[in-house]
This record gives C-alpha cells, structure tokens and sequence, in this order.
C-alpha cells in the first residue's frame, strides 16, 4: 500500500524496522518517534501500535498536501445507477 500510495502523490516513504526490545530502549524514547507499529504522515503520527485503514491513511495525505478530500465512494446498486 505504502509504495502505491508514494507514487500516487509522489510522496518520500522511509521505513524504519528494528527489533522490538530496541524500541522499548530509553534511547528510542529520546527520539520522541512513535514505538512500532505506527504510521507517520510528515509530523503526525496516525495511528500507534495499530493497522490503519486505507481511507484514513489517503485523507492524511491529503491533508498534508492540501488537497481536498476525496468524495465518499458510493456503494449500492441504486448509488451506482445514479452515478
């Protein structure tokens, strides 16, 4: 999702991947990053020790990009019929 996204809204995705006892470490606490897993959009961190959802991660970016938000995706038959 990551590497779609980033070519999508031409975006930089650095990845940071370690053992977990080194993110419990006082000198990962001085980092005052995020504990894995977790999300950062710029200086935001989304969501901490949980998935994120799609939809949540694009409004994000968005967001940051000052772009507008994406319209709600229509769903059923009647929806799709009047489209």
């Amino acid at each position: 999702m990551a590497s779609r996204l980033g070519a999508e809204y031409r975006l930089d995705i650095e990845t940071t991947a370690k053992p977990r006892a080194e993110y419990q470490t006082d000198e990962w606490a001085e980092t005052e990053l995020p504990c894995a897993p977790a999300v950062m959009v710029g200086e935001e961190v989304l969501v901490e020790g949980s998935d994120v959802t799609e939809e949540k991660l694009v409004s994000e970016i968005r967001k940051q990009l000052g772009m507008p938000p994406l319209e709600p995706e229509k769903k059923g038959i009647l929806d799709r019929l009047f489209k």
